[in-house]
């Protein structure tokens, strides 16, 4: 939605929306009680910084990036888009890190590993479990970032995201695909990464982290 279509004013927040040119689309925002040092929209290319997909927060000691990665569509439709995306947005990341350690989180639209899905077989193929998406993710990590979660806890099987198809949620038939990631310096620092499978509301759920800073 557009920023102003919801009343949702929590007292004591301070309030950064990033809605898509396109009415009913993608976006973002970031809900803080702690007023950053400086906010930007987009991440700088102009080709990807119509749909709202990408706000970062300046804090003193690090960077919070918020992030709703693009769909790559039923048949693979749009992955050569997302492909272009995931490494505009690494190189972003990278352009960030060295400044400051980043904190990454949102909807990324990748399950990464066979334990982040209930049926990874028949969804080989898939959006969001594609080869390349994986890889991508995968690439992601080798450049200096953590998967919070699955560091934590490498066996642990919680999923984010149920299709609202078939009972998917009743049966636990889902994804994990929302995510808070970290520059590699900052994981020593992560007291827990959850996440909050009862809470409804949406075909995801909340995901948290608990970190020292």
């Amino acid at each position: 939605m557009q920023e102003g279509q919801a009343e949702f004013c929590p007292e004591g927040y301070y309030q950064y929306w990033y809605s898509a040119e396109k009415k009913g689309y993608s976006g973002t925002a970031v809900f803080t009680k702690r007023e950053p040092l400086s906010v930007r929209y987009g991440i700088g290319v102009a080709e990807h910084d119509h749909e709202g997909r990408a706000i970062t927060l300046e804090y003193e000691d690090f960077y919070l990036l918020c992030v709703y990665t693009p769909n790559a569509q039923r048949e693979l439709a749009r992955l050569s888009y997302r492909m272009e995306w995931e490494d505009a947005l690494r190189a972003y990341m990278l352009s960030l890190d060295q400044k400051k350690p980043v904190i990454y989180c949102g909807d990324l639209n990748v399950a990464h590993e066979e334990i982040d899905l209930k049926n990874p077989k028949t969804n080989h193929h898939s959006a969001g479990f594609s080869d390349e998406e994986r890889a991508k993710f995968s690439e992601l990590l080798a450049a200096g970032f953590t998967d919070t979660f699955r560091a934590l806890y490498p066996q642990k099987v919680e999923y984010s995201w149920w299709s609202y198809m078939m009972k998917a949620r009743e049966k636990n038939v889902g994804w994990r695909i929302d995510y808070f990631v970290v520059s590699d310096r900052l994981f020593p620092r992560v007291k827990d990464s959850f996440i909050l499978g009862e809470v409804m509301g949406s075909d995801h759920c909340p995901v948290g982290l608990e970190i020292e800073l």
